[in-house]
C-alpha cells in the first residue's frame, strides 16, 4: 500500500524520490495545501516556471497529466504538475501519469475524497504513488506543528502562547498559518512571542471576544455573553466556529467536573486538563465548576452538537442559532448559581 508512515513525512516532502504521483487527502484542506506547497517547492527548487496547474475541468483529458509530467523545465530539474481539486474523475489521468515517461511528479489535493474513492484505491496500490492523509491535528501534534511553523518563520513562542494558539486556531490550518505569519512580523526576526504578544497580534478581534463570551455564558453573565458575542460576530467570527468552540469548552469543563466529583479541587481539575487551559481562561473555568455538574454538561454537549448540525443544514440563519444556543447556556447558568446546574 502506498501510504506514508507519518514519521517519514518530513523527509518525503523534502525529497519524494522516484514517486510519480502524490495524493493529499483528509478533512483538513489547509493542511493538505500546506504539504502540497512544501513538496512543490522542494521538487521545483522554487522555480515557478517548473510548475503547471491543471484545472478540474481537464479531468476528462486522460493523457494530459502524463504529457505535462513528461516535459522538462526550461531551467532543468523536475516538473511539478499540480491538481488542486482532484476527484475520482482524475483516476484515468492519474493511471496514465503513473505509466508515462516522466520525469515530472503529479501533486494532487483532494481533501473531501471518500474512503472508497477509485482514485485513492488506484494510488494506494501503485508502487510509484504515495497517498498522504491530512487530518486535523490536535493536542501535542498541533503544538509541535505550531512550533515548527514559527521556527520556519524565524521566531519562537513561550509554552503559554503555543497553548493558546493550539486551542483557538487549530480548526483551520490556513488561518493558523496566516496568524502565525502575523505573529512573526509582530515580534520581529529572532523574537520570542509571549502570551501577551499573541493576544495583541492574533487575538485582537473575534477569537478573544468569543472566549470572553463563553466564559461569561458558563458563569451566568447573560449581558456579558451577549456583548462579547456581538463583538465576535461583528469582527467576522462564524456561527459554526462559535458552536464548535462552545462544544470544546463544554467537553473540557466536563472533564474537569468529573475530577471534581471524584474529590479534586476546581484548581487541580483545571490544571490537569490537556492540552492546558490558557492562563487567562483558568479563573473563569474554575468558577464555572461551582455552577455546572456532570449530567448537565453531558446534556449540554449533546445539545450543542445538534445545534451545529442545524446550523449547517436548516434554513434558520446560523448566527441566530449560535446566539440562541450560547445565551441559553448563560441563562441556565444564571438560574443555577448558588445551587448548581
Amino acid at each position: 500500500m502506498a501510504r506514508l508512515d507519518p514519521r517519514r513525512l518530513p523527509a518525503f516532502l523534502a525529497d519524494p524520490g522516484e514517486v510519480r504521483v502524490v495524493l493529499f487527502h483528509g478533512d483538513d484542506a489547509g493542511l493538505a495545501r500546506e504539504r502540497a506547497d512544501q513538496l512543490t517547492r522542494a521538487v521545483s527548487g522554487g522555480d515557478e516556471l517548473a510548475v503547471v496547474e491543471i484545472p478540474r475541468e481537464a479531468a476528462r483529458e486522460t493523457g494530459l497529466l502524463a504529457a505535462e509530467a513528461a516535459m522538462l523545465p526550461l531551467l532543468g530539474g523536475r516538473r511539478v504538475v499540480r491538481v488542486r481539486e482532484a476527484s475520482d474523475a482524475f483516476a484515468a489521468a492519474a493511471e496514465a501519469a503513473l505509466a508515462g515517461p516522466g520525469p515530472g511528479i503529479v501533486v494532487m489535493e483532494a481533501p473531501d475524497l471518500p474512503a472508497r474513492s477509485r482514485l485513492r484505491a488506484l494510488l494506494e496500490a501503485a508502487p510509484q504513488a504515495m497517498v498522504i492523509a491530512c487530518w486535523r491535528e490536535r493536542g501535542a501534534e498541533l503544538a509541535a506543528s505550531i512550533r515548527r511553523i514559527l521556527e520556519e518563520l524565524g521566531v519562537s513562542a513561550e509554552p503559554a502562547a503555543v497553548e493558546w494558539l493550539a486551542e483557538q486556531l487549530g480548526e483551520d490550518r490556513q488561518r493558523l498559518r496566516r496568524e502565525l505569519e502575523k505573529l512573526a512580523l509582530f515580534v520581529g526576526p529572532g523574537g520570542r512571542a509571549s502570551a501577551e504578544d499573541v493576544l495583541a497580534a492574533v487575538a485582537g478581534s473575534n477569537s478573544w471576544s468569543l472566549e470572553e463570551a463563553l466564559a461569561a455564558a458558563f458563569l451566568g453573565d447573560v449581558a456579558g455573553a451577549d456583548r462579547a458575542l456581538e463583538a465576535a460576530f461583528g469582527a467576522g467570527a462564524q456561527a459554526v466556529t462559535a458552536l464548535r468552540a462552545a462544544l470544546r469548552h463544554t467537553q473540557r469543563l466536563l472533564e474537569a467536573a468529573i475530577e471534581v466529583a471524584q474529590g479534586a479541587s476546581p484548581r487541580a481539575a483545571v490544571e490537569a486538563l490537556r492540552p492546558p487551559v490558557f492562563f487567562r481562561a483558568r479563573p473563569a473555568m474554575e468558577r464555572a465548576l461551582a455552577i455546572w455538574r456532570v449530567p448537565a454538561l453531558e446534556a449540554l454537549g449533546a445539545g450543542l452538537y445538534e445545534a451545529e448540525r442545524r446550523a449547517k443544514s436548516s434554513g434558520v440563519p446560523d448566527v441566530a442559532l449560535a446566539r440562541q444556543a450560547l445565551l441559553a447556556i448563560a441563562q441556565r447558568a444564571a438560574a443555577g448559581r448558588g445551587g448548581g446546574v
